[in-house]
């Protein structure tokens, strides 16, 4: 009888503590997102400039080399998350949980080989011997190159999750132990993220000018982070919705 008790304690309390880790996980993306690209690339790269944003990556290359480490142990931190999301709305529709891992994943691969382009100046302004057949400038413009490259690497990754707010937004807006209107803002946030992207692929110059506008709708995934850390899920409507499921 004790043993049962406490299993069913266990299936109660699962879904608002584990919302409450994929809550921690997600600030730590959002965080070491900001971190990587504010403080670091933000503040040593210079646009149009290879040889000044060489000599920012050498002046800094500790720096540099932590937001690298940053940006790799989020997307560590996105595994798990995806993990918990899926079990989290599987309950609404288990299809279109589906759908959001594979985004979810699209996203997390993406990111990751893009990240080589962040990577490779350490090498290419690195020490080795073998360097020496190529100018200080052919070096410098290889650096500034593949950081061109990491961008459009991040511009497609940043097309998927796009499209992985909108199924997050759905599963939100159709569940009912979620606020409908942080799906709502996760909507209009991804619309942002998919026509930034398009831009980038067709307009560079015009994504430059739009891109500003489309920055404060991140406030969609920072309330998100924040309502599952402090609030967590309405663990008695998750548990009727799981039921419900698991009569069709």
């Amino acid at each position: 009888m004790s043993t049962a008790v406490a299993t069913d304690g266990m299936t109660d309390a699962w879904p608002r503590v584990y919302a409450r880790i994929a809550g921690a996980l997600y600030l730590l993306v959002i965080v070491g997102g900001a971190f990587a690209e504010l403080f670091v690339r933000g503040r040593l790269v210079v646009h149009g400039d290879p040889a000044a944003t060489a000599h920012n990556i050498l002046s800094h290359e500790l720096l540099y080399r932590l937001g690298f480490v940053v940006e790799v142990s989020y997307c560590v931190c996105n595994v798990p998350l995806t993990l918990i999301f899926y079990n989290l709305f599987k309950v609404v529709n288990k299809n279109v949980a589906l759908l959001m891992v594979l985004f979810d994943v699209s996203v997390n691969v993406i990111e990751s080989v893009s990240l080589l382009g962040h990577a490779a100046p350490l090498v290419f302004l690195g020490s080795g011997h073998y360097l020496n057949a190529f100018t200080p400038e052919q070096l410098q413009a290889a650096s500034y190159i593949s950081l061109q490259f990491f961008e459009l690497g991040f511009g497609i990754c940043l097309l998927f999750f796009g499209f992985d707010c909108f199924t997050m937004a759905y599963l939100i807006v159709k569940s009912t132990f979620f606020p409908r209107i942080i799906g709502v803002l996760l909507a209009i946030e991804g619309a942002g993220y998919i026509i930034n992207s398009l831009a980038l692929f067709l307009a560079p110059a015009l994504q430059a000018r739009i891109f500003p506008y489309f920055m404060p709708t991140v406030i969609a995934e920072i309330a998100l982070a924040f309502w599952l850390l402090v609030m967590g899920v309405n663990a008695q409507r998750w548990k009727e919705q799981a039921a419900t499921a698991r009569q069709l």
